[in-house]
């Protein structure tokens, strides 16, 4: 295969030579290599300019391998201008080819092109890779799927595409319409952004807002935390699985209450919050034993043929490869078109009342899939979750700040660091990997520039160090980064991974956890519902009776129940949401009560095993009838498991086999085949299997299935609760106990690298105040685990009271006898949330000096204040 081509593309040398003397010119003005490569990386990646296209991608392997610069050029593809780049099935495509001479600065490879086709809304832009052929005098080198891309996912850096080329992709890319294994669009960011229906929102943050705050270094507007907030994985949010399906859904409510109409149930589920978090939208890993969503590419001069479709990856988001981090998966965007992302965003930024949303970026670990799209130099070597980054790698240090960068540049507001613990490097001198602060402190610092308008995102880090470690749940603080960035949030103890609600004497066993909310919680993200909680509670063993594990029995009759109630529970939203401090944060799937389980395809390895760990979900969530029900679990089925038992003994068989095997499917496989199953199976036959729970679940869990199942009265309880959270912004403030430490003149003080001594009663500022809150439970609990607590505003105008049974059998409860140190006037207080159990019993509300009764789950909060209140109003 020669690498002559005759497309329209071509290079324009002067632009070019400007492009080389740009990067001569950064790179002399700076003597230390990292802050060269911090000020080069923004001007990599593909950028439209007036007339012509840019482009510059960072080879190291190229110049560690000696690859003749002139021998390397940028491949452009340019698609037939009606090729819909939503199309999932695949089919072969016609491209006009080119090739476009390069030039090399450095480590950089750079080319400025015209002739290329831009990506816009309506149409796919021309596709780009650099190529050369490693036959000419050097071998194919590792510089991001450095060859064998053109064949098939599935071939190692070092292999020969189909052709004999090499092939080297671009980390910054913008668009990747047909993953993370194909090459890249030129894609047309800048008109987006012009165009986006959410300027005069990004516009208002250079104002005075009461969304905004200035922040202290530069002068700069930084987004307020938001008030409470839900999280959201887009692949299951909706009927359509995309976020163009989730933005009309948002859209819809707008609409709605600009109308004055009733929210459904199910958009009741969505209201009241003005923060949402989405699970990763990055590109995805793919299996490397499963065929690509682009393949089999073929050249012939100025013409190429390819196998494309828009990728379908099942997962929850996590599984990233880095590469193309900047851009939306293509999974979830219905029409191929990054447009989708910005067109949510928009979409909760013009709503009645905006709602911020925040991008939660994994960039924590890489999935071993990376290994094949990235330069060696990007990685240290393998960890928990993939592949450890070498964030000391000058460049790689560059690339991850950077790909943070353009990805909130789609129009976020906030950015949730997951993992934050997991950003380590290894020091030779301790011989142990140790935490990078310096970069996640890099990372606070990255602004963000959207509709013209420069601004600080709200930075929330989820760090659970000295997670792995065996002792962590004891040891971890979760304030680390708060106290080096006073500004920002981190997950809540009563937040992370591996909380489950539905275990009796949860929060009995938990109390003081969630006394160190109430303590300290202003800068906490709190809740107990999160895609990661939900999924440790669907591991828990069932038990046929109380000798078993102690699952709390008297939230339902039977475990899909339980589990509904132990994360969508009235008493611990209103605890959440009408006393504790922090930003409340709620899961979109278990508001809805809908099913959510651990859902990735995109691993050939571990799949198996991962379908084993969660096989105790058909207990949790999969209802006989469910089972029954023609429209799930088709693929299950159609292997043989006709009932749900045959398919929940086989599931238990099998998480059986793990351990005793050391994992070999060949031999869980030939244990498996002893028993009366419906199907005799092979390792191959597992692997199928899992493929199969992972889709059937996935297709189970979206809550397109569960809109006209949502009890109205229930779920608009919630969004009172959340209603009564946002217009008391000032919970957020960490409560005033009598016995409170001094926690954040102490936060003060250690960023200011001084030291603070605790001091009972004090306020934000360090200073002696009156301590008017309350926050204790019930002594004895006697069956119960009673919690009550009292807040006063900042301005004393206003006194709220919880209290609520969370766990337990019913039982009677006087608040004012619960508080009799608080100098309550009972008179003053109203009921003001009642929950729906409670005004099924009584023909009126309860009082605070009068006994009433409070079942599993059930709270009251009353109200003091200015005016009367109506219960639930």
């Amino acid at each position: 295969m020669s690498l002559d081509a005759t497309g329209e593309a071509t290079l324009l040398p002067e632009e070019t030579a400007a492009l080389v003397e740009r990067h001569e010119r950064i790179r002399s003005e700076h003597d230390d290599e990292t802050a060269a490569a911090k000020a080069l990386v923004p001007e990599l990646g593909a950028h439209v300019r007036d007339d012509h296209a840019t482009v510059g991608i960072w080879t190291p392997g190229l110049v560690e391998h000696g690859v003749d610069p002139d021998a390397v050029f940028l491949e452009v593809l340019t698609p037939p201008a009606d090729l819909d780049p939503a199309a999932t099935d695949p089919r072969e495509v016609s491209f006009e080819r080119s090739l476009v001479e390069t030039r090399r600065a450095g480590e950089v490879t750079w080319a400025a092109v015209e002739g290329m086709v831009t990506g816009t809304r309506e149409r796919l832009g021309s596709l780009y890779q650099l190529v050369y052929d490693p036959g000419q005098g050097a071998e194919a080198v590792d510089d991001g799927g450095a060859a064998g891309r053109d064949a098939d996912p599935a071939d190692r850096p070092g292999e020969l595409g189909a052709g004999g080329l090499a092939t080297i992709q671009d980390p910054l890319a913008d668009s990747v319409p047909f993953g993370a294994f194909a090459p890249a669009e030129l894609y047309d960011r800048e008109s987006l952004d012009r165009e986006r229906a959410d300027r005069a929102y990004f516009e208002a943050l250079s104002t005075e807002d009461e969304r905004v705050a200035t922040s202290e270094d530069d002068g700069l507007p930084r987004v307020e935390p938001a008030t409470s907030m839900v999280e959201v994985h887009p692949g299951t949010a909706t009927e359509r699985g995309s976020l163009g399906g989730l933005a009309d859904f948002v859209a819809g409510i707008g609409e709605k209450r600009r109308a004055g109409e009733e929210l459904t149930a199910f958009e009741e589920t969505f209201a009241g919050y003005d923060a949402v978090q989405l699970m990763p939208v990055e590109p995805l890993t793919q299996r490397a034993d499963a065929p690509g969503y682009w393949r089999g590419l073929s050249r012939d001069g100025d013409a190429a043929t390819a196998t494309v479709a828009r990728p379908e990856k099942i997962n929850w988001g996590y599984d990233v490869v880095v590469r193309a981090f900047s851009a939306p998966n293509p999974s979830i965007l219905e029409s191929g078109r990054p447009d989708e992302l910005v067109d949510f965003i928009a979409a909760c930024h013009t709503l009645p009342d905006p709602v911020k949303v925040v991008f939660d970026v994994a960039l924590g670990h890489a999935d071993d899939g990376g290994l094949r799209l990235l330069p060696d130099r990007f990685f240290h070597g393998p960890g928990m979750y993939g592949q450890h980054l070498d964030y000391l790698e000058p460049w790689v240090r560059a690339h991850v700040l950077d790909f943070q960068r353009r990805k909130l540049d789609w129009g976020a507001d906030g950015i949730r660091v997951d993992g934050a613990q997991d950003f380590r490097n290894w020091n030779p001198e301790t011989e142990e990997m140790e935490h990078d602060d310096a970069l996640l402190a890099e990372m606070d610092a990255v602004t963000q520039e959207v509709a013209g308008t420069e601004y600080r995102p709200w930075l929330i880090y989820e760090d659970g160090r000295p997670w792995p470690r065996h002792d962590w749940e004891l040891a971890s603080t979760y304030r680390t980064l708060i106290e080096q960035h006073p500004h920002s949030f981190q997950w809540s103890p009563i937040t992370f991974a591996h909380n489950k609600p539905a275990m009796l004497t949860f929060w009995a066993s938990k109390w003081w956890r969630v006394r160190e909310v109430a303590d300290m919680g202003r800068n906490w993200i709190t809740g107990v519902a999160n895609h990661d909680t939900v999924r440790r509670g669907t591991q828990v063993d069932v038990p046929e009776s109380w000798e078993g594990d102690p699952i709390n029995r008297y939230l339902g009759d039977s475990a899909p129940e339980i589990l509904d109630r132990a994360y969508d529970n009235p008493a611990t939203s209103a605890l959440l949401h009408c006393l504790l401090p922090g930003v409340p944060m709620d899961f979109l799937n278990a508001n809805a009560r809908g099913p959510w389980g651990f859902v990735r395809d995109t691993d050939a390895e571990w799949n198996v095993k991962v379908v084993a760990d969660e096989h105790n979900l058909l207990d949790w969530q999969v209802r006989p009838e469910h089972y029954d029900d023609e429209r799930f679990f088709t693929r299950l089925k159609a292997m043989g498991f006709g009932t749900r038992e045959q398919l929940d003994e086989f599931a238990k068989a099998l998480a059986a086999t793990v351990e005793p095997t050391d994992y070999d499917r060949e031999t869980m496989a030939a244990l498996l085949s002893a028993l009366d199953l419906p199907i005799d199976p092979t390792a191959a036959d597992l692997d199928r299997f899992a493929d199969a729970w992972m889709r059937d679940v996935a297709e189970f869990a979206n809550l397109g299935h569960w809109r006209d199942t949502q009890d109205l009265e229930r779920t608009r309880f919630a969004r009172r609760v959340r209603e009564f959270r946002q217009a008391r912004p000032w919970l957020r403030e960490s409560m005033r106990l009598p016995d409170a430490p001094d926690v954040e003149a102490a936060v003060t003080a250690n960023a200011a690298g001084e030291t603070a001594t605790a001091a009972p009663g004090a306020d934000a500022a360090g200073t002696d105040a009156e301590a008017t809150d309350r926050f204790d439970y019930r002594h004895p609990t006697d069956g119960s685990v009673v919690y009550y607590g009292l807040r006063e505003s900042p301005g004393g105008d206003e006194r709220v009271l919880f209290v609520g049974n969370m766990e337990g059998a019913a039982t009677t409860v006087t608040p004012a006898a619960l508080l009799d140190d608080a100098e309550l006037d009972p008179a003053a207080f109203d009921a003001a949330l009642v929950a729906p159990g409670i005004t099924a019993r009584r023909e009126a509300p309860p009082t605070v000096d009068e006994p009433f009764e409070l079942a599993n789950g059930e709270a009251v909060v009353f109200v003091a204040g200015a005016e009367p209140y109506t219960v639930n109003s």
